[in-house]
This record gives structure tokens, sequence and C-alpha cells, in this order.
């Protein structure tokens, strides 16, 4: 990390630049198991500190590898996008309402969604997504959800993860391992990925080992048509 930030520190001052060492920072990933290293990053005699979370292309990533801190970010931006729903609601169509439903609340939601969407955290945002479609509907009383996301023809929240999840996958196919990769006998599982052992829950629940997982689980005809990715999202959803 010291030689990567000196190469980065150098690449500055040849193009007539300079880094801000007091809004600069790092931050090391770490689990329960392991501690973080004592590393001290220098930048023009300033010590780089280190912090537990960062934003980052407005995602907020913690050091755990914890969806918490941006679900809590997300959170407020989704409730005032139901308190919005309901202040329009008795003057717009239905269409109408689904625009706005697709241009605020599910951009948020949607952001960054396959690399942290199946942490148990995420349920607020489902949550949340129920309660925008009851808003919707004009339901006050509870009922089937099932039904609602039906009749509007949206996406439940882990449903769209599926599909953001999946298009990720086959256009990158390149960073799995098929399992004719690993041995040349031709069995039915012979077209899939090759699904790696790992006790670790962070990386069980991550973008690759799932990835993998959902994958494998597609219906044949479908993971069939995976290399044209256009008609693969349309049969996908």
């Amino acid at each position: 990390m010291i030689t990567a930030f000196k190469c980065v520190n150098k690449w500055f001052k040849v193009n007539l630049l300079s880094i801000n060492s007091d809004k600069t920072h790092y931050i090391q990933f770490k689990t329960k198991n392991k501690s973080t290293l004592d590393i001290n990053i220098v930048c023009d005699d300033n010590l780089i500190t280190t912090l537990p979370k960062v934003k980052f292309l407005d995602i907020h990533i913690h050091d755990t590898i914890n969806w918490n801190c941006h679900i809590e970010y997300i959170i407020p931006k989704l409730s005032s996008a139901c308190y919005m729903m309901s202040s329009i609601k008795p003057f717009t169509s239905l269409s109408t309402l689904k625009t706005v439903y697709y241009s605020y609340f599910n951009a948020i939601i949607s952001y960054g969604l396959p690399f942290g969407g199946k942490s148990p955290p995420t349920m607020k945002i489902f949550r949340m997504q129920k309660r925008i479609v009851k808003i919707m509907m004009g339901y006050k009383n509870s009922i089937s959800f099932r039904n609602l996301f039906r009749k509007l023809e949206i996406l439940p929240f882990v449903s769209q993860y599926i599909l953001l999840l999946m298009p990720f996958v086959v256009k990158n196919k390149n960073l799995f391992t098929l399992n004719s990769e690993n041995h040349t006998t031709r069995t039915r599982q012979f077209k899939n990925f090759y699904q790696p052992i790992t006790n670790f829950t962070v990386h069980q629940k991550g973008i690759h080992y799932l990835g993998n997982r959902i994958f494998n689980n597609l219906p044949p005809y479908i993971k069939d048509i995976s290399i044209n990715v256009r008609k693969f999202e349309i049969y996908l959803k």
C-alpha cells in the first residue's frame, strides 16, 4: 500500500497536481479474526490517516465490508421518497406514480445493489419498498404484497437484485471459472461456473460467490442465451 501510494503521488507531481493530505485517507479491510496492520503512509511530511468507513462514488464502504453504513445513508432518502409519493398520490395517475418510483426510489436502491444486496440489513430496504408500493396502490391495511407487485409490474427487492447481478456476471465471465476449466469430464454441470468452497460469511454474501450460485441455478434455456446480454436480461426478467 505504501509503495502504491508513492507511485500515485509521483504521478500527481509529474502532472503538476498535488494531493490534499487533509482530505486523503485510506481504509484497511478486515475480519473479526484478523486485526489491522500498522501502516504509516506519509505524503509530503504529513501522515495519511486511516478511517473505519469511506464514501466512494456515493457508496459508503465499511472496513468490515459491512453494508449497514450504506443502508443507513439511503434509508432517509427512501423515506423522503415515500413522503413525496403520498403527497402527489391524490393528484396524479398510476402511470405517473410509476415514473416517479423508477426515477427516484428505484434509482436509489439499485445503485450498487449487486455488491451488497444479499446482506441481512437490506431487509430495511425491502420494507421501505413495500411501504411505497402500498402508498402507490392506496392501501392502508396489511395486504398480500405479491399481488401488488404484480399489478404494478415492479420487481420485489430480491428479484431486482438478481436481475442486476446476473448481467454483471455474464458481462464479466472472465472473472469466473468454468467447471470445464477444472476437469474434462462432460457432466450436466460442465458449462456451469465453478463454486469455490469457503467458510467466510463475508465471502458467501459477496458478488463472486452468489454470482456463481445464482447463475448455476438458472434454467438451462436462460443460461444458453447468456452470450446475448440484452436477450438474456429480457428472458431473465
